[in-house]
């Protein structure tokens, strides 16, 4: 290198731009941040907002993953890097209650899960039928070929609060972070990328593109937004919910449950102890007309009783009936699908100056962390921590996915 190089300025504003603050986003800033690497990150709204799919106090959390035997390694690493955050931060972003898969033994609940188990080896036990019903009183209408999967490591873990830590310890560790920023464009230029945001025009060597529901307006891929409400439900006495009772978070872990009409719910208990004071959250698969497509700029964000919980609400009823049906809360939310809904994690068309983040299924939250480090390996050409072929941008979708083989829909929780 000659001196007249050496004291030429450089021509990125980054090493990396990360477009969209939230789950994955959010993540991808700390992990590059940890790295040394000159990071922006940009947000269109504020940190830890309402507007996109990373809200409403708490995610399920699990290993025992039937959504594919390949996430059990990224949930893993994710535990891992929410116990790290939760104690560089001071707070606590991942609570490990276990959780129970519920349904009839080829259900794609119970039948996905234990295959998931049995190829990603981990840890789970079932639990035969009548086991079942002795250890759950709080669960009614069970079919009679009903048995669970308990996953040891299921829990929850905090959408908000977990954004947020991300985010102030990537700043802590030099990331520079624009909030209420709008990207207009992300364009690649020679050896890098440029990205135009609130009439400034920045240019980075890589660019982490994770806007969730908007994602399909700056990448080139068939994703299609869904919205989603979430809804949190009160007993039918305060006790069922309050601190000991039998829908509080300890007596009412964390659940996916496929009902004998095939409606599928997942949720968990209440926890008045915590500071968020949360009710018991239930919702519906995306299966059978629950949800609906949707663009992310004109997303309806009002709440209609008849179509939204309509349906949620007959089967709370059927399904415990110690709750009032009637949803206590709701919020608007929004989840983004892939053809198989898969995860869309890699550099779309091979192009090494992009990594594409989308394609969350409603399922992403409690990955978050591990999908920060994985993001953060592509951007600067390290080899990711597991295999992730089965989420590359570039797949086929024409053929049979590991979802059709167990008959499964995405679970929005």
């Amino acid at each position: 290198m000659n001196d007249a190089t050496a004291s030429s300025p450089d021509p990125f504003d980054a090493d990396v731009i990360v477009v969209g603050l939230g789950a994955w986003g959010a993540q991808a800033l700390w992990r590059l941040a940890e790295r040394g690497r000159r990071v922006i990150g940009i947000e269109r709204f504020g940190i830890g907002h309402g507007m996109g799919s990373t809200h409403g106090a708490t995610r399920l959390f699990r290993i025992a993953c039937m959504e594919h035997p390949g996430l059990a390694p990224i949930a893993t690493r994710a535990r891992d890097l929410w116990y790290d955050l939760g104690e560089r931060t001071g707070q606590t972003l991942l609570r490990q209650t276990g959780g129970i898969m519920i349904g009839p033994r080829d259900g794609h609940v119970v039948a996905g899960t234990l295959r998931a188990v049995e190829e990603a080896g981990v840890e789970a036990t079932v639990l035969e039928h009548d086991e079942l019903v002795a250890r759950f009183p709080q669960y009614a209408g069970f079919g009679a070929d009903d048995i669970g999967v308990w996953d040891p490591a299921a829990g929850i873990s905090y959408p908000e609060k977990g954004v947020r830590a991300a985010v102030d310890l990537a700043r802590s560790l030099g990331a520079e972070v624009l909030t209420d920023t709008r990207v207009t464009a992300i364009d690649p230029i020679s050896g890098g990328v440029e990205v135009t945001a609130g009439g400034r025009v920045l240019r980075a060597a890589r660019v982490v593109v994770a806007l969730g529901a908007w994602t399909p307006q700056f990448v080139d891929h068939p994703l299609v937004a869904r919205r989603t409400p979430l809804f949190w439900f009160e007993g039918d006495e305060a006790e069922a919910t309050a601190p000991g009772g039998d829908f509080d978070l300890a007596a009412f872990p964390v659940f996916i449950r496929q009902l004998p009409d095939g409606t599928t719910l997942w949720g968990h208990g209440a926890d008045r102890t915590d500071g968020d004071g949360y009710a018991v959250k239930i919702g519906l698969e995306d299966s059978n007309g629950a949800f609906e497509d949707t663009e992310a700029d004109t997303v309806d964000r009002y709440i209609h009783p008849s179509s939204d919980y309509g349906m949620l609400s007959a089967a709370v009823a059927r399904a415990f009936p110690g709750l009032d049906p009637t949803p206590a809360k709701a919020i608007p939310c929004m989840v983004t699908n892939s053809p198989d809904r898969q995860f869309v994690i890699g550099h779309p068309a091979g192009d090494p100056r992009i990594v594409v983040a989308g394609g969350d299924s409603g399922h992403g939250f409690k990955h978050a962390p591990a999908i920060g480090e994985l993001l953060a390996q592509l951007a600067t050409d390290e080899q990711p921590f597991t295999d992730i072929e089965f989420m590359n941008p570039d797949r086929d979708y024409d053929g049979t996915s590991w979802l059709d083989e167990t008959e499964h829909v995405a679970v929005a929780s």
